[in-house]
């Protein structure tokens, strides 16, 4: 980190920048960020985040980043581009106080490789359109850097789990279910270590450089329920096939399977000098049991 606390500004303190900002104020940073609703904010205030209602519909506002050294942007694009850039993007860039910056993308932006593994520097082929739109998003992002040297950093997000967002919690509601698509893997990554990477960042900021952030092991979803189900000590639901799961699930849900891949992280290791604390789901929903 640096060598003083600084003043982190989030673009949405939702799951993944939420915890970020809570570490960082242990640490005697100031936090800000933006919600959308006035009781979320509240209870962020609650913890010491001073916090901004925000919507796509307002202006932005140049008092909101002043004294900002770093800044997290989570907030998802639309079809018309990312509202963020629309509202503050010239902000942001003149802005001669940051010295870091980290938008918050997806691994969905490679799109389906057939299981494949791909890395950092693998074609952008996104095939659903919110990974088109995040896939365009990175790129205005970037350009940023490339134009004014704002020192932007790119991370893509594998699955993300944690407390109370777990395979865990939808065996414990009984949501579960264990769908056969053979040779179908998702990546995953812990909530936790996903602010580990990004304070790894900060500590050692290279901008314009991109970083898949995602554990060691891409599984298939129906042994992860398996193994989830042991855990608890619950039978597990029946096999069903994904031809048949498919005829009941919503278009978000198919278009989380129709991209199979397997997504490498040796960036952040060797990099960055990360060393996950849930290298796979295993030790992710060990430690997630016992809460």
């Amino acid at each position: 980190m640096p060598k003083k606390p600084g003043t982190l500004f989030c673009f949405g303190l939702g799951y993944s920048a939420g915890l970020l900002a809570r570490r960082l104020i242990s640490k005697g940073w100031r936090v800000k960020g933006t919600c959308q609703s006035d009781k979320k904010a509240q209870a962020l205030r609650s913890e010491g985040i001073e916090v901004f209602v925000f919507n796509s519909q307002m202006s932005g506002n140049r008092e909101w980043l002043k004294g900002a050294t770093h800044i997290v942007t989570s907030v998802p694009p639309k079809e018309n581009g990312d509202s963020i850039l629309e509202l503050f993007g010239e902000h942001i860039a003149h802005c001669t106080s940051i010295q870091w910056s980290g938008y918050l993308s997806t691994t969905g932006v490679y799109g389906n490789t057939e299981g494949a593994w791909v890395d950092e520097s693998s074609p952008i082929q996104a095939d659903v359109k919110r990974s088109q739109y995040r896939a365009a998003a990175e790129q205005a992002w970037l350009q940023l850097y490339h134009d004014y040297n704002l020192p932007i950093h790119i991370f893509r997000l594998a699955g993300i789990y944690g407390p109370g967002r777990s395979p865990l919690d939808r065996i414990r509601r009984g949501q579960a279910r264990r769908i056969i698509k053979p040779g179908h893997r998702f990546s995953r990554i812990h909530v936790e270590d996903i602010a580990t990477v990004l304070e790894a960042s900060m500590q050692r900021p290279n901008p314009g450089q991109i970083y898949n952030v995602c554990d060691d092991h891409p599984e298939e979803p129906s042994l992860v329920t398996q193994f989830g189900c042991k855990l608890l000590g619950i039978p597990p639901p029946p096999l069903i096939s994904f031809e048949q799961a498919a005829k009941d699930m919503s278009n978000m849900g198919l278009s989380f399977w129709n991209d199979n891949r397997r997504v490498k992280n040796t960036r952040i290791k060797e990099e960055l000098g990360v060393r996950l604390a849930y290298p796979t789901y295993k030790e992710g929903l060990r430690a997630l049991a016992y809460i």
